[in-house]
């Protein structure tokens, strides 16, 4: 799709507005405020109090605050939105923002369910304005080297990633069914479609939850996807393993019919195979900071960026077929998967204009 251009970049910079003020906020804050290519005018939350302490830490108590986005935004001068709220509160803010005629970077995931989600792809063409999804790890350097392994690799027969951390957060992600798989895992499946360049086609996930466990829903997952091209995606992890814990970014491995590649997360990849990589260009950005440099590229460009959300909504239902498949034990197919969350987008979408989108008369 297509969206209303912005003139702006390091000689203009984007006036954000950041919606949400904790923890993750806070870092959106700070990235914002260290960018030369945007420029922090609001911050919006429903607790003030928790906005203006996030601003008195930034320095920046000049910055007027706010309990609404559009309002505020207008108020401000705003040209986009930084949706940095809880998953639940995605599809509202990010909608409203849509119609205001702001364009939104939002946080991962996109929406809570995929059918809200669905929506939010279909706000985004009715407005006309951009919505991305920031995967963060789409941008770390180590990944784009390790992507060009798997082009050395010939035929990939199997992608796994292991994950093993302890942490303690507290809130609604301890409270959630399935924290590991609905709140982290969608980082890996982000990346394992990013390495293969493939989407998913099905999967078998079993979830479960230790007895030491801290978490009330299961805080532990094996999900094994199949994936175009007749590959394999094995996801194997925990969220309540503490000692010899990996990396955020997990343990990765790729087996190929020429050799096999390796990346601990943390430091450059392994190629173990008797190829030598082509050079190609790496991400210059990392994180949060890389997702801040595409979206104003884009309202500058027209490029499409990497989350985009039509783009995102393929590794948001990898998370939605995989709990499916906890749930029931059963083998789930990616496309029933959307055909169910598109019939619900339908069935639930209160705009008109949206609407239309979704049933395809747009």
């Amino acid at each position: 799709m297509t969206w209303h251009l912005i003139p702006c970049g390091p000689q203009d910079p984007l006036r954000v507005v950041v919606v949400g003020a904790g923890g993750m906020g806070r870092a959106w804050l700070a990235a914002v405020t260290a960018s030369p290519e945007a420029e922090l005018v609001g911050v919006v939350d429903l607790d003030l109090e928790a906005a203006r302490r996030a601003t008195a830490d930034l320095g920046r108590l000049d910055l007027p605050l706010g309990t609404d986005v559009v309002t505020l935004a207008a108020e401000a001068g705003a040209q986009a939105v930084i949706n940095v709220t809880v998953p639940a509160a995605h599809h509202s803010v990010t909608t409203a923002a849509l119609f205001a005629g702001l364009p939104v970077l939002g946080e991962k995931p996109a929406a809570d369910t995929m059918a809200r989600a669905l929506s939010l792809a279909a706000a985004s063409e009715a407005s006309g304005h951009l919505f991305m999804v920031s995967q963060s790890r789409r941008w770390n350097p180590h990944l784009f080297a390790l992507r060009d392994m798997v082009k050395e690799l010939g035929a990939i027969g199997t992608l796994t990633t292991d994950f093993f951390r302890a942490p303690h957060f507290g809130g609604f992600r301890e409270e959630m069914p399935y924290p590991l798989l609905a709140d982290m895992a969608i980082h890996a499946f982000d990346s394992a479609r990013f390495l293969l360049d493939a989407d998913p086609v099905a999967v078998h996930c079993s979830a479960y939850n230790p007895k030491w466990s801290w978490y009330d829903g299961d805080a532990a997952a094996t999900a094994v996807f199949e994936m175009e091209g007749d590959v394999r995606y094995v996801y194997n992890g925990s969220w309540c393993s503490p000692g010899a814990e990996t990396s955020w970014n997990g343990s990765w491995r790729v087996s190929g019919e020429k050799g096999s590649a390796l990346w601990d997360g943390e430091n450059e990849p392994v190629l173990v195979a008797d190829v030598r990589p082509a050079e190609r260009p790496r991400s210059p950005y990392s994180d949060i900071a890389g997702s801040l440099h595409a979206f104003v590229e884009a309202l500058r460009t027209g490029a499409a960026p990497m989350g985009e959300v039509h783009e995102n909504v393929m590794s948001l239902v990898m998370v939605e077929a995989s709990v499916q498949s906890a749930r029931t034990g059963q083998r789930v197919l990616v496309d029933e998967v959307l055909q169910q969350a598109h019939a619900a987008a339908v069935r639930a979408e209160t705009r008109p204009e949206v609407r239309e989108v979704l049933l395809g008369r747009r």
